[in-house]
């Protein structure tokens, strides 16, 4: 039993320099780790900031289009609609048949 705790005195020492030692390399290593993880996550924020922006200044172009052209648009698909009837009474084929045609 003496030589038990002969070796245990002998041992701590060693054995808290040892523990001090891998705490502060585990410690080091959770902070670079840390570290990495706020770099990719600011890198995907900006990322994201950065399609949210376009996003935003395509549906102000949309909106624009809209508003301002609203109408002028409309009259323009119907031009292209009577423009589209026209052709097909020219090429003698029904709307349907064309219809049935891209099902296909």
């Amino acid at each position: 039993m003496a030589d038990l705790t002969g070796l245990v005195a002998v041992m701590a020492p060693f054995l808290m320099v040892f523990g001090i030692v891998w705490v502060r390399s585990r410690s080091k290593l959770e902070e670079k780790r840390l570290a990495a993880t706020a770099e990719r996550s600011a890198e995907k924020a900006a990322q994201y900031a950065a399609s949210n922006q376009e996003l935003e200044d395509r549906i102000r172009v949309l909106e624009r289009i809209v508003t301002d052209r609203g109408y002028d648009v409309a009259t323009q698909i119907e031009a292209l609609r009577d423009q589209r009837r026209v052709d097909e009474m020219d090429s003698g084929v029904s709307l349907d048949s064309l219809r049935t045609k891209e099902r296909i």
